[in-house]
Order: structure tokens, then sequence, then C-alpha cells
């Protein structure tokens, strides 16, 4: 059953990656970059990752797009556009996919077929309680230190924005 949804949720993730490459309205193209990325926050709950799962949806899917959107609202690109780029980056892009279909064919090629026995497994692993008791107590002086670092950023940026000040 694992395999059977991992198979589906990268086939979605293929399939939508795809099509953000070829859509024609930028809009559809960023969207369809949504649909991958939450295929990808799938695909590491299928690998017992769930902090990088949420990361993943909060980080990219939520604010990196909304970003793309508002970028392209704000450039309000129109379909003439569109209609003036060449078809040479989509041969390339094509050529690049045929590339890498033969590469991972010959990868799969070499791979023997293994049935691997796991009998000691930590199921305890990727989660967020084990990564907070893991930073909050061994990493606490590197964390603090960035968070320490990531605010000097900030106002940084503030100094930068305002000269007013």
């Amino acid at each position: 059953m694992d395999q059977f949804l991992f198979f589906l949720v990268a086939f979605l993730a293929v399939a939508s990656a795809v099509y953000f490459v070829f859509a024609r309205n930028p809009l559809y193209a960023v969207l369809s970059l949504i649909v991958t990325m939450f295929s990808i926050a799938g695909m590491y709950i299928l690998l017992n990752a769930q902090f990088l799962a949420i990361i993943q949806i909060i980080v990219y899917a939520g604010a990196i797009m909304v970003l793309f959107l508002y970028i392209l609202m704000m450039l309000n690109l129109n379909k003439q556009d569109e209609s003036k780029k060449g078809n040479t980056l989509k041969f390339a892009g094509v050529f690049a996919a045929g590339l890498l279909l033969i590469g991972v064919l010959g990868v799969f090629r070499g791979v023997q077929q293994k049935q691997i026995v796991v009998e000691n497994v930590d199921n305890g692993v990727g989660l967020t309680k084990n990564l907070g008791r893991l930073l909050f107590n061994e990493y606490v002086l590197p964390f603090e230190l960035a968070s320490i670092l990531i605010l000097a950023g900030i106002v940084g940026a503030v100094l930068i924005g305002k000269k007013d000040l």
C-alpha cells in the first residue's frame, strides 16, 4: 500500500512539474507548482519526516508561492508576451528529459532486486518531538546564536529600508 501511495504521489508531482514547464498561462504554471510542492510534502510524510512535510507546506507552498502569485499579479503578464517565445527552449527541455530518462533506465538496468529485512526500525525518527528535544538540549547554543543572527538581519533590513530613522 505504501508503494502504491508513493507512486501515486510521485506521478502527481512529476505531472504537475511537467505542466509547470509547458503551461502557457503563468498563473496556471504557479498553481501547478503549488501542487508539486504539496506532492513533495506527501512524499516526506511517506518517509516519516513529518516536520519536513510541514515546513515544505508552510514555507514553499505557502509563503514562496504566495510571493510568486503576488509578483504575477503585479506584472500583469499578457498572452502576447508568451507568443514571442521560441521553440528552442522547449526542444532543449525535451532533449534534456530524454537524456535523464536514458540515465534512469541505465540505473534501473544495473540494480538487482533484493529484499532487505529490517528488524530494528525506530519509528520515532523524523517526529517533531524528537527534533525539538535534540534542538533544545544538545544544540541550544547554536540555535540561539542563529536566532540572534536572524534578528540582526531583520534590524539591518529595516535600517536600510527606512532612511528616515
